[in-house]
């Protein structure tokens, strides 16, 4: 029969062969399965990957002999992360994990979990001084996070591991930011200003819960990310272009602000999908194409743009606490083989942005090689393209080049630079 923890023990596995996590997921969850099965399933996945190298430190120093059947391995995991950062009672978690060893062909190890588990609850917890176990991210993610971020390498690393704020857009087609505040207070619901369009919510909760949610005045997207549609200063009439538009959350809020033509690209279909599902739930309109955005020959019609938006692929290192399992599938080679994508895409688009129009370059990621270096060398290889100062509306790290934000309680991590055309 397969439970809560057998069903954990196969995505995680399934994430650290490579496979991410959505995809695992959507494998391995059952169709039938209850909203508090499948959320109390997505809470101990996203909290072993978080926090998979301290767990594994701290079974390391109470196991005598390495433990060869992955399951197990994997359901120790499950039940220690329980231990450590939930409030589930000893006894359950106990209980739990020895009821799951028979799910998992490991019923041998029945005495051997439960006296483990048991003791691991009594002593007090070891915390290593190295912060690449303490804070489990791979040792190459922490040094390139050093070598950029000497003073808040540890500030980051812990951002990274909390659960990301729910930060909702509200669409000033609508309503205003003040009159939805207050609307959700009138249903109970806690949120506090955190930008221009922007309202955190003090606790989480289901979309459907979220007063005219259906009729299209509000939006979940972080804080960070909604800095883009103001900083591509869009006006009526313009014709913009949104690059890689998927999931459609800075597309949506660029035509929520002004009345323009845009076209958003996306190489994926399926994702393409959801760019239009966002777009009728807000009752807005855009030319969504299926394509590849440095392919422009197969998509373009030879008129050029006042305003491109290019939110380029990246190693997502500033979205972490989001994506956990990133910090597993990524290397360290990966970072060179974006930053050759994002030239490549920049170098391409900029020939369709008409001159004094501006290019807004994007990514979520915090690592200079994508984003600063990125930005360093078009500017060298394109005597057209001029910096457009950003004027900083939170804390982060300003440069000459652009504006990177680092993860924090407010916002998750961005990095922006704007390029005009002379």
């Amino acid at each position: 029969m397969q439970t809560i923890h057998s069903t954990c023990i196969a995505v995680i596995d399934d994430v650290l062969s490579g496979q991410n996590l959505p995809r695992a997921f959507a494998h391995y969850l059952p169709t039938d399965i209850s909203a508090s099965e499948r959320g109390a399933i997505h809470d101990i996945c996203y909290g072993v990957l978080r926090h998979l190298r301290l767990l594994d430190w701290q079974l390391d120093g109470v196991i005598e002999k390495p433990i060869k059947q992955y399951a197990l391995r994997h359901l120790l995991r499950i039940a220690l992360y329980q231990l450590r950062f939930t409030e589930a009672p000893v006894y359950a978690v106990v209980d739990e994990a020895v009821k799951t060893t028979a799910t998992i062909d490991c019923e041998f190890a029945k005495g051997f979990v439960n006296a483990l588990l048991r003791r691991l609850a009594q002593e007090p917890e070891q915390m290593p001084s190295d912060w690449e176990i303490k804070y489990s991210y791979p040792d190459w993610w922490v040094a390139e996070i050093k070598k950029n971020y000497r003073q808040h390498t540890e500030e980051i690393l812990a951002a990274g591991n909390q659960h990301p704020p729910m930060t909702l857009r509200v669409n000033r087609r609508r309503t205003t930011r003040d009159a939805y505040q207050t609307l959700l207070h009138e249903n109970e619901i806690d949120a506090r200003i955190v930008g221009e369009d922007a309202l955190q919510l003090i606790k989480p909760c289901n979309v459907q819960n979220l007063p005219r949610f259906y009729d299209g005045w509000v939006s979940v997207q972080d804080a960070g990310a909604q800095h883009a549609a103001h900083l591509l200063e869009v006006e009526s009439g313009m014709r913009v272009l949104d690059a890689c538009s998927a999931p459609g959350g800075k597309t949506t809020h660029i035509l929520e602000r002004a009345e323009v033509e845009l076209i958003a690209l996306d190489s994926d279909e399926n994702r393409l999908l959801r760019v239009q599902q966002n777009l009728d739930r807000l009752q807005l309109r855009a030319q969504l194409m299926v394509a590849d955005a440095a392919d422009c020959a197969s998509w373009w019609d030879g008129k050029v743009f006042d305003r491109i938006l290019l939110d380029a692929p990246c190693s997502a290192s500033g979205v972490v606490s989001r994506h956990p399992d990133s910090k597993w599938l990524r290397r360290s080679a990966d970072i060179g083989a974006f930053a050759k994508t994002q030239q490549q895409l920049l170098s391409a688009l900029w020939p369709l942005l008409k001159p004094g129009g501006l290019l807004l370059y994007a990514t979520c990621s915090i690592f200079a090689e994508e984003n600063q270096q990125c930005i360093n060398a078009f500017l060298q290889a394109s005597p057209a393209a001029t910096i457009v100062p950003i004027e900083a509306q939170d804390r982060g790290t300003q440069n000459e080049d652009g504006w990177q934000l680092l993860p924090n309680a407010n916002h998750l991590g961005f990095y922006y630079s704007r390029l005009q055309k002379k």
